[in-house]
């Protein structure tokens, strides 16, 4: 099997606004590696988002290509790219997007309705990711009685069900606190150290810290790509934190 997951060639998005023409995303080439935690920075403006839209089949580029698992992905029509996202891609978003009526159980189950999959093949696969993410005895509260670290496992849960082969998190932490967002970041670490490669923004230089690799963007322009010799582990900076004032995870 090809050891490369992903790969972008002179990946480039414009937008047209009014006369203008705005280069959102400027001749971007990487590869990503089976296994790796990669996470994407830069300020307001830079690109990131759209290059997190790009790789999430979200978007078409304007110039370039991508390859996801082996596959050209760039020109696929619109049907193909959401057949791409619900077989290949997870995704975890910053504001959760759980539905507020629905259980924890239904809402991870929620990306397996749109397949050909039985209704208990869904539900006993909801509960095994639901334990994976250490939610097992939560599976029928619905989000309000949740907490935000718990209602981010639960989306964490969701994006795991289809078994997807890159998980792609947009500033995952960002509206949880800080003990919470190193429980969020020590989970993604295992699910990485288990061989799930994951793609990571944030705005935040001490979330970026726990990935493997950095990749800087400035004015559509991918300006750095580091590796870091040696992250730490989200659970050893967690375990010497006090334990007064945390939330609940």
């Amino acid at each position: 099997m090809d050891d490369i997951l992903l790969r972008t060639e002179n990946l480039g998005k414009d937008y047209r606004l009014g006369p203008q023409t705005v280069h959102a995303l400027r001749d971007v080439s990487i590869s990503v590696r089976r296994g790796e935690f990669v996470a994407v920075m830069g300020p307001s403006g830079s690109g990131k988002s759209t290059f997190m839209n790009l790789l999430g089949c979200l978007d078409r580029p304007t110039t370039g290509h991508y390859f996801l698992d082996g596959r050209d992905v760039s020109q696929l029509s619109r049907d193909e790219l959401a057949r791409t996202r619900n077989r290949k891609i997870g995704f975890v978003f910053q504001s959760f997007n759980l539905l507020p009526r629905t259980t924890a159980l239904d809402n991870a189950a929620l990306p397996m309705t749109y397949g050909d999959y039985p209704r208990r093949e869904r539900r006993d696969r909801a509960r095994e990711v639901l334990a994976d993410v250490g939610l097992a005895d939560r599976t029928h509260h619905v989000p309000a009685q949740l907490s935000g670290g718990q209602q981010q496992r639960v989306a964490i849960a969701r994006a795991l069900i289809t078994r997807p082969a890159l998980l792609l998190a947009d500033e995952p932490t960002g509206a949880i606190d800080t003990r919470t967002g190193l429980e969020i970041m020590a989970l993604f670490q295992r699910l990485n150290r288990d061989g799930l490669t994951i793609v990571l923004v944030t705005h935040e230089p001490d979330i970026a810290e726990f990935a493997q690799r950095v990749l800087h963007f400035r004015d559509g322009r991918l300006m750095d790509d580091r590796l870091a010799a040696s992250p730490p582990l989200a659970e050893d900076v967690l375990a010497s934190m006090p334990e007064e004032g945390g939330a609940e995870a």
